[in-house]
């Protein structure tokens, strides 16, 4: 059998859970997650963790957040007067934003606090700064085609 090397064109099934065992995400019940590995489509220690994995095969791994989403950072969480928030907009825990800064393309921000006086803005990825458990099982792998 293959085992998935860089390049390679993967099919996989994974559920990714918190360290309290909470699932938070997983393609089970849906099409297998199909990726070329080294193309960097997905998060570093993912690609990492199904190199020399082989079709049928599963494994379990945890990916610290360096090699997920990053570290929380700090200076990426702002907050701001109510009167500075939209008006026609009621600010809600949980709620994804688009923002634009000076000039700049607009970015998801997430609204994690909310009251009369203000709001809290955070632009850090949702599972910035959390190590990451996954189980992962690989359903296809298939070798790059070499043309010419």
């Amino acid at each position: 059998m293959a085992e998935v090397q860089d390049g390679d064109n993967v099919k996989i099934h994974y559920t990714g859970k918190f360290d309290d065992g909470t699932v938070f995400d997983s393609s089970h019940g849906r099409e297998p997650l199909e990726f070329t590995v080294g193309e960097h489509a997905l998060i570093p220690g993912f690609e990492k963790a199904v190199l020399g994995m082989e079709p049928g095969q599963t494994k379990e791994t945890r990916i610290v957040s360096e090699d997920a989403y990053g570290p929380h950072h700090d200076n990426l969480v702002i907050r701001i007067g109510r009167e500075e928030f939209p008006p026609d907009i009621e600010p809600q825990v949980g709620q994804v934003l688009q923002i634009r800064g000076d000039g700049e393309h607009p970015f998801p921000v997430t609204i994690t606090h909310a009251d009369e006086q203000s709001v809290t803005l955070d632009a850090n990825h949702p599972l910035a700064g959390r190590d990451l458990n996954f189980e992962i099982e690989v359903i296809s792998v298939e070798k790059p085609t070499t043309e010419g």
